[in-house]
């Protein structure tokens, strides 16, 4: 527990895309937690962030530009459910050395992502805060937008949401576009995005959108650094 008087340090989930990043902001916010590293998944195969397929390169540019060391769970591609607990269960030891108890998370309604998570922490001794939860998206989308959140889709499923939104910008004409079903943070897997400035940020992140592939029934953009920001 933090002694009287501290913060609580607390590490911070980070998926390289605009939820993570509006969470931290929030969390700074608030002032009641101390988020002392970021936490990420790296598929080693790819030296890509998992599920968004953003370069190692750019995540590292991130943790830079929130002035904040990052903890990466390594784990190989394919990923059986076992190795990928496994390698969490790996870096939680590294938190509880730290002396962290807590993890922040992104997430914003999805109950059974949620309870996972709680599931997994707990019988580890730790917690999990999730400070955007409930927070309608729509409404939620429009305030990342006005609060200076710059986010590009590099990642979407194509059984959700048609092909043609990767590599788009995440700004209102692009919420003004999706289809009536599909969630404007992306929140049920439609798209996944890599923020490139958000209000925490000390310098944007230059980024030029390059190939768009399909690859495992998913579609990716792949963002390359740009040069000096």
């Amino acid at each position: 527990m933090a002694s009287s008087g501290a913060r609580e340090k607390a590490w911070l989930s980070w998926s390289s895309g605009k939820d993570s990043a509006y969470a931290l902001e929030a969390v700074r916010r608030e002032g009641v937690l101390d988020v002392v590293r970021l936490l990420t998944v790296v598929t080693e195969t790819f030296g890509r962030v998992s599920m968004h397929g953003v370069r190692e390169e750019l995540l590292d540019a991130q943790a830079a530009a929130v002035g904040l060391p990052m903890a990466k769970a390594r784990i190989p591609f394919p990923c059986p459910n076992a190795t990928y607990e496994a390698a969490m269960s790996r870096v939680l030891e590294e938190a509880r050395h730290e002396g962290v108890r807590t993890i922040v998370f992104g997430d914003l309604f999805l109950e059974d992502v949620r309870a996972y998570r709680e599931e997994r922490l707990a019988p580890a001794g730790f917690r999990g805060v999730f400070p955007l939860w409930g927070r309608p998206t729509p409404e939620l989308a429009r305030t990342m937008i006005r609060d200076g959140v710059r986010a590009t889709i590099c990642a979407l499923d194509p059984r959700k949401i048609p092909a043609k939104f990767a590599g788009r910008a995440f700004d209102e004409r692009l919420l003004a576009e999706l289809p009536a079903e599909v969630d404007p943070c992306g929140e049920r897997g439609e798209f996944h995005t890599f923020v490139h400035d958000a209000p925490g940020f000390r310098a944007p992140i230059a980024v030029r959108v390059g190939p768009t592939v399909e690859r495992d029934r998913f579609v990716f953009t792949d963002l390359e650094p740009a040069g000096g920001a």
